[in-house]
Formats: structure tokens, sequence, C-alpha cells
């Protein structure tokens, strides 16, 4: 639908004439010759320039932030700069006039192939009328548990679903002659320790056999090289293996065998490490450049480059490899010929094709898990919608990382609004509000205290002696420390405060913890909230039941280390107050259908600490429920919540982070205008004991060592390898309409085969169905019981049908050897299943592909 997206204004001019004196302007030579030919011409120290991020610069010579990541172009060369910009979700980093697109979970729970790739151009259109040239998107790392903090910013636990997706995407950013950065390679998944921990920052080590590598956690990566052609691959955080990503020669190695022809980036400050070691593993280019403000030193500065290569440590050889791997996508894809201008960084790139193309992927990613009674579309003649997230503070994004801002697109249209909207006059629509919702609540004030006293440690750990004690009124600092007035702290720190806490009445109490870096609250030696080590601030939510007038003891401990946000600090509470809970109930008792909107706020630089909505919205859920049976559950999550009030309401939209188009879309699928199509990319377990990653040593792991040694058996594998049922598994998604299955048959095609079967839609209404493939391989292989290797997107209309059609390729069939590191097939008998999710599926076929 984006195909006609016009690029007007965002190119300087003309392609650049050859002269004579430059052949690499040529546009007639193949890329690689041409930079070749350029990188011949360079001296030195132009070389030496490209190899590191510097300061973009204005018209005065001022510096300026229009680029997150940024490389000077040579003029002389006729090479344009490199201007790197987030993200994955929008464009991002504070950037006003952006759509503000759905997660890319999201995208990836529509299962479309096409869709992805005109967000794809879309992502990339606002990118370049930004005048960025390098969109550092997408990510593409595994979910390996539903507690990872980036989730919502990925695509899916399985790695066929991710590969195709974010193959898509990253065509669809290239096809308009920017580069995409695929990331963050490799086994990048929690953000638990990512920045590292202690003095050292030393980051989480991830232990991975190199056939889960290859078989999970590589097939993304090696599907954006290959069949996107990647110009750009971005190196992760976390060691692999004992090496650190961006200095690992296995996984950097893989990207040659696979013909990878352009850069790999470091993630920004933490990812680089050395600079022999980097040089000869294979990153590029370091990011953002420069010595890093935690202590690193400048790895690929002039200087030390031309140090390393004097000592031999580096050849000058390694030194042109890395400068060609940079220009080459340039000539590739465009960036010399076609260059993107400098544009305005206020420029407004929003456009109405992008509202409908974020509205779209919203609708078609929400994923509806349950229906019973068929409560949904609502026919009600009235409708009690409650929730915070309901009214104007309806969660849409993320704050931080790739994400676009709320604020930075304006004030969004509440669902509520839009649902009275959708249903019009004829329906009685009222509204409660229920809970706070998820920010953060207000400081508790000094009045609550008894004796609060901090004491002040000049360690990351709280060892050692105080270096200051003194009594203080609150915890409600803009900045806590040294910028709060106390002396003595060094750049890590931590502190600990401690008060007694006298109940004024009896009943649950609500307290949340806002702020970077590590943070605890205890109240008589129980864990009530708890922030993980974090690199920016987030509000967490805890509650704990007190009785009136017996004193408890409080304790509030807090690190600096490691954080990429101010030292903010806020303990906020809510004393108990039934008044929005019972005004809910008896809105949700007087309504024929009650509707509840719930949220989270999950984030890069967090790990969730357990799977439970935020708050007090589990009560709220349940409270509704028992006072009006239709009930219905939108769930404006990151992803997979627990929900102990499951079998107690009619209907559940996963509704995920939806972007700036919420209200709307939400109300027409609610209403019936349009019909749920999306399916799960993740499995949303039962409960926090079950897991590929449910012991310790695996997640978070132990120090900062992770064990992946569940290996292969990664979201919905793990669960039907255990024989054990989730809360929703993988693939799964209603639809107001039905459809049925048959005529499964497979069919040799060249050097490979084709699965067919056919799909009606036996249901009164229209509707999109997305068949699924999975395979199961013989004894022999030791694989999973099945594995996604197809599916298939389709629009049917009441009592049409059609054939989809899947392809499978020896690949497809094949496990990696670790005994000959190659891929092979099993001998004997494979069973094809196709159906509507890795648990249901009514069609079986078994074959033998050597007959």
């Amino acid at each position: 639908m984006l195909s006609g997206i016009a690029l007007c204004g965002l190119w300087t001019g003309a392609a650049l004439a050859d002269d004579g004196e430059r052949p690499w302007l040529d546009t007639s030579r193949p890329p690689e010759q041409r930079a070749d030919l350029v990188v011949a011409a360079m001296t030195d120290e132009e070389k030496l320039k490209l190899l590191q991020g510097d300061t973009e610069l204005d018209a005065n010579g001022t510096g300026v932030n229009a680029c997150v990541g940024h490389i000077s172009g040579i003029v002389r060369l006729g090479l344009p700069r490199l201007c790197m910009g987030d993200g994955p979700a929008g464009v991002g980093n504070g950037m006003k006039g952006v759509t503000q697109f759905p997660a890319p979970v999201m995208g990836a729970a529509t299962f479309d192939r096409d869709l992805m790739t005109a967000y794809g151009k879309a992502l990339g259109a606002e990118h370049a009328g930004k005048g960025r040239n390098v969109v550092l998107a997408p990510t593409i790392n595994i979910i390996r548990t539903p507690k990872w903090g980036r989730l919502a910013e990925t695509l899916s636990e399985d790695p066929y679903l991710t590969a195709q997706l974010g193959a898509s995407i990253t065509s669809g950013i290239q096809s308009l002659g920017l580069i995409a950065t695929p990331k963050h390679f490799a086994a990048n998944n929690q953000e638990w320790l990512r920045l590292g921990d202690g003095p050292a920052y030393e980051a989480t080590d991830a232990i991975v056999a190199e056939r889960t590598l290859r078989e999970i956690y590589y097939p993304g990566f090696e599907a954006v090289v290959k069949e996107a052609k990647a110009g750009s691959i971005m190196c992760a955080y976390n060691r692999i293996n004992g090496l650190y990503a961006c200095e690992n020669p296995q996984t950097l190695g893989a990207l040659k065998r696979w013909g990878f022809d352009g850069f790999v980036v470091a993630d920004w400050y933490f990812a680089h490490r050395s600079t022999a070691p980097s040089v000869k593993a294979g990153l590029d280019i370091s990011m953002p450049g420069g010595a890093s403000p935690f202590g690193f030193a400048e790895f690929y500065g002039p200087n030390e480059l031309k140090a390393a290569r004097a000592k031999g440590a580096i050849t000058q050889a390694d030194i042109d490899g890395m400068v060609k791997r940079i220009v080459t996508p340039m000539f590739r894809l465009g960036l010399v010929d076609r260059p993107i201008a400098a544009a305005d960084a206020a420029a407004n790139v929003r456009n109405p094709a992008h509202l409908v193309l974020s509205r779209k992927i919203a609708e078609q990613g929400t994923v509806l898990l349950r229906n019973e009674r068929g409560v949904l579309p609502l026919r009600a003649r009235s409708i009690a919608v409650i929730g915070d997230d309901a009214g104007p503070n309806v969660q849409t994004s993320e704050r931080y990382g790739g994400f676009v801002k709320t604020e930075d697109v304006g004030t969004l249209k509440a669902p509520v609004d839009a649902i009275r909207a959708a249903l019009g006059d004829g329906v009685a629509v009222t509204y409660a509000r229920g809970t706070l919702g998820i920010a953060p609540l207000p400081a508790m004030p000094a009045s609550a205290f008894d004796r609060l006293t901090a004491r002040y440690y000049a360690s990351p750990d709280w060892s050692g002696e105080p270096v200051v004690t003194r009594g203080e009124a609150q915890i409600d600092y803009a900045e806590a420390g040294p910028k709060a007035g106390v002396q003595g702290l060094p750049a890590l720190w931590s502190a600990r405060w401690t008060a007694g806490f006298v109940p004024p009445k009896t009943g649950n109490y609500r307290f949340s913890l806002n702020g970077g870096g590590e943070i605890a609250l205890n109240i008589d030696g129980r864990r009530v909230a708890y922030v993980p080590k974090q690199s920016f601030r987030l509000a967490t939510h805890g509650m704990v039941r007190l009785e009136a007038g017996k004193r408890v003891a409080l304790e509030l401990t807090y690190s600096n280390a490691p954080t990429l946000s101010a030292n903010e600090l806020r303990l906020g509470w809510q004393a108990p107050d039934d008044r929005l809970l019972d005004e809910a109930v008896a809105a949700a008792r007087k309504a024929d259908v009650a509707v509840v909107f719930v949220a989270d706020h999950v984030s890069e630089g967090a790990d969730r600490t357990d799977l439970r909505l935020p708050g007090d919205q589990d009560a709220l859920i349940e409270a509704v429920a028992a006072a009006n049976p239709n009930t219905v559950v939108v769930l404006h999550t990151v992803g997979p919540v627990l929900m102990p009030w499951r079998d107690k309401v009619a209907g559940i939209l996963a509704a995920w982070y939806p972007g700036e188009q919420a209200a709307d879309s939400i109300a027409a699928l609610l209403t019936g205008k349009a019909n749920p199509s999306g399916k799960l990319p993740v499995t949303f377990p039962a409960d926090e004991v079950n897991g590929p990653a449910d012991q310790q040593i695996r997640y978070p792991g132990i120090g900062t060592t992770a064990r992946y040694d569940e290996g292969i058996l990664v979201g919905y594998r793990w669960y039907d390898a255990k024989g054990i049922a989730p809360l929703y598994p993988f693939g799964h998604g209603l639809s107001y309409t039905r459809f049925a299955y048959s005529g499964l048959e497979v069919a040799k095609r060249g050097r490979g085969w084709t699965v067919r079967a056919t799909v009606r839609n036996i249901g009164s209404v229209p509707g999109d169905e997305v068949a699924q493939l999975y395979v199961s391989m013989p004894a022999a292989a030791a694989e999973p019981p099945r594995q996604l290797k197809g599916f298939a997107r389709i629009s049917l209309q009441p009592g049409k049908s059609q054939t989809v059609e899947f392809p499978l390729d020896a690949r497809s069939l094949s496990y990696w050897d670790e005994s000959t590191r190659d891929w092979r097939m099993a001998r004997g008998t494979y069973r094809l299943h196709v159906g509507t999710s890795s648990r249901n599926l009514p069609l079986a076929e078994d074959f033998d592909p050597s007959r």
C-alpha cells in the first residue's frame, strides 16, 4: 500500500557524475569494484576517520544531535556522511513530527510479510525525511524469556517467523536507498547485566552451544543477510561463550560465511571493549566514538589504530578491509549516487498513509485470546468501560529505546471516546477509572515516616562504612546523591534508607519505585517491590497488606550501577482507598458488558521481575468480573502476563503496545468493524515455574554467566517437548468467524517440496486466517516435537475457500549436526501438520523426503 511513497526533497540532487578522476562514481561498475577503487584513493587519515563515530556539525561548526550515530563524509571523494538513528518502532531518540507505530511484536502477530515490508518502507521514509540514511532496525533477537525488557521491540520466540518478518522489514527499509541495521548480534536475550556489573562493567556471558546458535539464534540474522542483503549488522553488549559479541570471531565469522558484504557496528558505548581483538574478529565501526563516559578507553581512535598497526597487532589490510565493508553497501544501496539531504530534524514526516498503516498493523496484530458466549463483537445496549488505561493515559508505546514517545506525537484519543463514537448514541457507555494505573504514585510524604535515615556508601554494593549518614524528609529526588547535596561519593555509589512506618488503616498498601539503577523496597524484611539493575528510569509497583497501628520497618536500598539515566529516585505510595474500585464495580453491575483496560510499562534497560500485571489491576479485573460475568479484558502489555482471572471473564484481547492509533483500532475490533486476526508470536505461559528459562542458571544467570542449556527447546518447543500446557500457545488467535481445513498434500517441486491445504470460511462474516505449517522430524534428529516452517495469511468471505501453499527445501527439513558441523537431513519419515496454532493442527500427513 506504500509502494508509491514520494521521497521528493530527500535527495540532494542527481547522481554525482564520473569526472574521469573518480572512477568509483561510475554507476555502471559493480559496487565491490567501486569500493576497491575508492579505498585505494583514500588517505590514511580518511580511512581511520570512517572507523568510529564523530559529532555532526551544523553550518556554524557547532555540534548537533540529529544523528544518534554519525560518521562524516569525505567530500573530495563524493562519499556522504552516515547518519544513524533508532529505531525499530518508529523514528525515535526524541524526534517529533513522526508516526508512533505499534510495537514490532505486534507487527509480528500479523504474520504478514507484505505488511511488514510496507512497514519497513514507511519507517525508512520517515528516517530519510529526518536526514538519516542508516536505520538501526529491525531488532530480531529471539524471545528466550517473556520477562525480557525488549520483548516489545523484537519479533518472536520462533526463528522461522523472525527470519521471514525480519527480512521483510529490512527489505522495505533498504528499498528506499537506506542502510538497515538488524540487531543485536547475537544471543542478546536479557537486559539483566546487559551493560555489566561492578566497576569493570562485566556484561552477561551467554554460554550457548553451536547447534543452538545455528538453529535458534542465527536464522534471523542469516535471513537478513542472505535474503534481504542487509547493509549493516549491530553487534551486542553481551559476551558469547566467553568473548564479547563485538570481538567474537565465532559469531562475527558466521556473517562472513553467509556472504555479508556490509559493516558491523558496535552497540553504543558498552559493546566495544578492545582494539586488535575487535579488528581481527570483524568489528568495523565503533559507536558513538571516543572515550566512553563510563571509563572505557577510545579503542578505534586514529592514535589507537595506528599504535596497534605499528606493533603488528593489526595490519593495513585489516584497516582497508574495514573501510571497504563500510563503503560497499553505500555504493550498493545508493547512498553515494542518491545521497539523502541533511534535513531539518524538526521536519514533520508524518503522513496519512503512515497513520493508516499504523492502524492496520494494530488491528491485524491484536490477538483475540478468549471469546466465551460470543461476548464479542459488542452487541449490548449498555457498556461499562473501566481502567486508567481506557482513558487519556492509554499505554501505546515504550518510553525508551527505539520507541516514539507519546508526548512527541501529541495528545492521543482515549479508547473510551473511540468506543463511544464507534457504538453511536444508541448504546449507553459509562466510564470508571477503577485504578490509578501504572504511572509512578505520589511520593510518600514526610509525615508517613518515623525517623527516616539515609546512609550513603562509596561503593555500588553497600560495602564499607557509610561516607554520609543523615536524616531526610522523604525519598523523592529529581537527582539523588551528589546533586542532592551528598559530598564524597564516587561515580558509582549506593545508599540505604531506613524508617519506621505506622499504617493509619488496615488494608492493601500500594508502593511504586521510580528511578534508574537497582532499587529494592523491603517492609519487615519482606520484598515488596524491586527494580532490577536497569539503565533507564521506569516505575515498578508492589502491594502489601498492613494492619492499622502496627509499626513496621521500612528499608529502601539503591545502587546507581549501572544506569544511563540521572540518579532519580522516588518512593511512591497509595494508602488503602476503595473508592475507585467501588465505582468500577458499580458501573460494571449496571451494564450489560464490562470492558476492562489494563496495561504495563516494560522497556529497554530492565527485565520484568515477574509476569503479573502491575499494581492493583488483577484485583480490579477480579472485582469487575464478580459483578458482571460478561467482562472483556483488553491487555495493553509488552507481551505475556499471568491471568489468574482468565476463567472468570468472557473475553480477552492481547493488544500489545499498539501505537498512536490505539483507540480507533481497539474500538473497531470490539465493535466488529474489524475482525481480529492476529496470532501469538510468543507463548503465553500459565505460570512462572515452567518455561525454557525456568532455572536461575539459565536466566538471569549466576553471577554474570547465563547458561543456555535448554538448547533448542525455546518457546513453544519447550512446552511441546515437556508436555506442558501453556496459558495460550504460540500461533493462537481467534476470529469472529470460523475456518475449516482440508485436503493436505505434499508434492515434489524441483529440489524441494510444496505442501498444500485448503482453508474455508465456514462462519457468517469475512475474516483473515493465518494457516500454519509445522514439521515433525524423525526421532534420530533429536529435534522438538514440532517446528514452524511455513505460514500463509489469507482473507476469505463467508463460504469461500482458498488453497494455501507452503514451500519446503532441504534446509527446512534439516538439523545442525555438531559432529560434521553441517546441516543434515535425518533419514526416516517426517510428519507435516497444518492448522491454526502450534496446538491446533487438524491436518497431518507423513512423508519421506528421500522417496
